[in-house]
């Protein structure tokens, strides 16, 4: 088999196979260019009041138990604590996307809202579907594509190549003989 056409064949076949994690990749990672101008995406990050955080735990837990949107009723409904003392914000997510801005200084509710980057992120790197999802599926596809790169490019030379070559021009790099 000739290699121009074993190379258009790979690519052709290359293309098919990674189509739907790479749409999947491609839609998420042109959302996830925009979360910090949408709010949809992920909610603006607000300014507290001062900029040393003066709450303890059990406080930031009494105030998160005040927003009932948020469904966060004890610690283990917590995913992680985002402490910004630049911004005198405290910011508390759930592990059900929900997100609670505190003011770090006298513990006002700044906003409550739902979180959908991190759902966008898991979705474009894989681990939404399983964590295995990441490495064996999702990395392959990156190799296909660098493949299909790769492919593509020496489909697109390779007819520049061998018009030069019929107009009796020496390709770049070769110096033509008198």
């Amino acid at each position: 088999m000739r290699a121009s056409l074993l190379n258009r064949k790979l690519h052709r076949w290359g293309a098919v196979l990674t189509a739907l994690p790479l749409c999947l990749i491609l839609a998420t990672g042109i959302l996830l260019q925009f979360k910090k101008e949408v709010s949809w995406i992920q909610p603006s990050t607000w300014k507290g009041t001062g900029t040393l955080p003066a709450l303890s735990f059990q406080r930031i837990l009494d105030i998160v138990r005040t927003t009932p949107e948020a469904g966060l009723r004890e610690w283990a409904d917590i995913d992680r604590l985002d402490v910004r003392p630049g911004k005198g914000l405290l910011k508390v997510r759930g592990k059900n996307r929900w997100e609670v801005q505190i003011d770090a200084r006298n513990g006002s509710v700044l906003q409550v809202a739902y979180r959908r980057s991190d759902l966008i992120e898991s979705l474009h790197d894989g681990t939404f579907f399983h964590s295995g999802v990441k490495l064996w599926v999702f990395f392959p596809v990156a190799l296909v594509l660098a493949g299909l790169w790769i492919t593509g490019l020496i489909l697109w030379i390779l007819p520049h190549l061998h018009r030069q070559r019929k107009r009796g021009l020496s390709p770049p790099g070769e110096r033509a003989t008198a």
